[in-house]
């Protein structure tokens, strides 16, 4: 028979080895929920991931069509300021050369003006209307150049505006 030193020293042996496989039986347990919350955190990282990818391609493909429709609206613009250039060379040409005369209508009322334009037109006369002067071919140009300005600024205050709009809408 075992004598009580032996016991208690069986007794701890036994106590020492239950506790090692109960502290083994634990790390396990602990070991396989830490697997399996890793296994969820990658989940919903990839999950993040790939939403954030597809919030950036769809953003990026709503940058690129932004930036076709401003390429579109630039050229048209571009054309309208061309046409408009072109337009206006025009009718500069044609008011040097005299074929196109610019006049102005005058108020039949008012007595200040000292202009004796009769109210009826003449016989080889081809303007029906009330009473007009004619502009000296420099001051027509000289106007010519400013509605030319003026039209060049509406042209461009127009693509400013359908810029904004654009950008604007796009967000």
């Amino acid at each position: 028979m075992l004598t009580t030193p032996q016991k208690l020293a069986v007794l701890l042996i036994a106590m020492t080895i239950a506790f090692g496989a109960a502290w083994q039986v634990q790390a396990w347990r602990y070991a396989g929920q830490l697997a399996w919350q890793a296994a969820l955190q990658t989940d919903d990282l990839n999950n993040m991931t790939q939403a954030a990818l597809r919030q950036q391609q769809a953003e990026q493909d709503k940058r690129l069509a932004t930036e076709q429709q401003l390429a579109v609206s630039d050229q048209q613009h571009t054309r309208e300021l061309t046409d408009a250039k072109r337009n206006q060379a025009l009718l500069r040409d044609r008011l040097a050369t005299a074929d196109v005369r610019l006049s102005v209508l005058l108020d039949a009322t008012d007595s200040a003006s000292g202009c004796d334009v009769p109210a009826s037109p003449g016989a080889v006369s081809v303007v029906h209307a009330a009473r007009r002067a004619q502009l000296d071919r420099a001051h027509a140009q000289r106007i010519i150049a400013i509605t030319d300005a003026g039209d060049q600024g509406l042209i461009a205050l127009r693509a400013c505006q359908t810029y904004a709009k654009e950008v604007s809408t796009s967000k």
